[in-house]
C-alpha cells in the first residue's frame, strides 16, 4: 500500500501480540522491524504473525540506522521506556509506548523535555480512556446531570497471578496498574492532582514481593477528593479490570460496576430527611472512531502523526496521570501527605 507509515516494534514480550493483533488492521502502518533482547523473541512473533522480511534487531539503535522508520511502538518493561524512547526521538521518529511512561518521575520529565524539543509525537498508550462507559459517563458527568462533581470513588481487586517480572516490583499495584484507574479519575472529575496520602502494604498470603494493595486519597484541583482502594491480590469476587465507581455531586450520583452496569439518581425535591430521587438514564455515547483497548489508542496515534494533530493520551497529557501514581509512592514511602508538582 502507498504512503504507508514504517514502524519498529521494541519488546517482543506477551503484550506486543496485543499491539500486533491491532496493528494488523491498520493498512496505514507497515511493521518493517522487531527488536527484542533475546533475538528468539523476535523471530517468534515475526513468524507468529507471518511478518515476513522484516529486520529481527537485539539493540533498537541498529534497527533505526537500518530501517529509518517514522514510528517506534515501544513495548519493553518500564525500565527501558527511557532509553528506547530518547533514542527513537534522537532518530527522528515518533513514539507510541507502553504505560507506565517511564519507572521514576525524573526519567518522564526527561522524555517530556525531549519529545517538546524534537518535534516529534510522544504518546502513551492509556487504554480505558476510550472504553465505552468511561467516555459514556464523561459525558453524562460533564452535562451537569448530577451537578458539579464533589467526590469519585474506586476500587480494585484482582487477583492476577501473572508470573515474571511484576511479582518482583516494587509498588507493583501502584506503578503496573493503579495508573489506568488514575487516569480515567482525571477523565471523569476533569480536575488534575493537587496532594495525596497512601497506605500501601503487602498482604499475608501474596505471592507478590511487595507492595501489592493499597489506598490512597487525592485532593483535586477545585476540591474534587478522589479516593483508591486496590489490591493484585484479592482472591474472590473480583472487580472488573476498570474497577468499580461510585461518583457523587451535588444534586445526584452515578455509579458503575466497570462492566455494564451505569446508574444514576438525582433529586427531584428536597425537605425531610431524605430527598426524593428519581432514576435518571446515563446515555450512550455517540458512535466515534475512538474504540476500546490498545487499537483505539494506536488507530488515533497513526492519525495525529499523518494530519498533524494531538493524540488524546500524548505525553504532556500522560504525565499529569503519572505524578498521581509517584505522587502516591512517596506517601506510602514517607507515611505523609505528598504535594503533586506535574510536568
Amino acid at each position: 500500500m502507498a504512503n504507508q507509515l514504517k514502524a519498529i516494534l521494541v519488546g517482543c514480550g506477551t503484550i506486543s501480540k496485543v499491539w500486533l493483533d491491532a496493528i494488523k488492521d491498520i493498512p496505514q502502518l507497515k511493521i518493517v522491524g522487531l527488536v527484542d533482547l533475546r533475538e528468539e523473541a523476535a523471530h517468534a512473533r515475526a513468524e507468529e504473525y507471518d511478518l515476513r522480511d522484516v529486520l529481527i534487531e537485539t539493540e533498537t539503535e541498529m534497527a533505526l540506522q537500518h530501517l529509518h522508520p517514522e514510528i517506534v511502538f515501544d513495548c519493553t518493561v518500564p525500565e527501558a521506556h527511557k532509553e528506547v524512547t530518547l533514542t527513537a526521538l534522537r532518530y527522528g521518529c515518533h513514539v507510541l509506548g507502553e504505560k507506565p511512561m517511564a519507572s521514576s518521575l525524573e526519567d518522564a520529565r526527561e522524555m517530556v523535555a525531549a519529545a517538546q524539543a524534537s518535534g516529534k509525537l510522544y504518546a502513551i498508550v492509556q487504554n480505558r480512556r476510550y472504553e465505552p462507559h468511561v467516555r459514556a459517563l464523561q459525558h453524562f458527568l460533564r452535562s451537569g446531570a448530577i451537578g458539579p462533581v464533589t467526590t469519585l470513588h474506586s476500587d480494585f481487586y484482582i487477583g492476577a497471578h501473572f508470573g515474571g517480572f511484576r511479582e518482583h516490583m516494587h509498588h507493583v499495584l501502584l506503578l503496573d496498574m493503579a495508573i489506568h484507574t488514575f487516569d480515567v479519575a482525571r477523565v471523569l472529575a476533569g480536575a488534575d492532582p493537587l496532594r495525596v496520602y497512601c497506605y500501601e502494604w503487602n498482604p499475608a498470603g501474596s505471592w507478590y514481593d511487595h507492595g501489592a494493595s493499597a489506598v490512597a486519597i487525592f485532593e483535586m484541583a477545585g476540591g474534587i477528593i478522589y479516593t483508591y482502594r486496590g489490591s493484585w491480590c484479592a482472591e474472590g469476587l473480583n472487580t472488573a479490570w476498570e474497577g468499580e465507581w461510585r461518583i457523587i455531586g451535588q444534586v445526584g450520583s452515578v455509579i458503575w460496576d466497570g462492566a455494564n452496569d451505569l446508574r444514576a439518581q438525582v433529586v427531584a425535591a428536597s425537605g425531610g430527611l431524605f430527598s426524593r430521587l428519581n432514576d435518571v438514564p446515563v446515555p450512550e455515547c455517540e458512535p466515534s472512531n475512538k474504540v476500546a483497548g490498545h487499537a483505539g489508542i494506536i488507530r488515533e496515534f497513526v492519525e495525529c502523526v499523518q494530519t498533524g494533530n494531538i493524540p488524546e493520551t500524548v505525553c504532556t497529557d500522560n504525565i499529569k496521570s503519572l505524578v498521581m501514581v509517584f505522587g502516591a509512592i512517596e506517601s506510602a514511602e514517607t507515611r505523609q501527605v505528598a504535594t503533586i508538582q506535574a510536568g
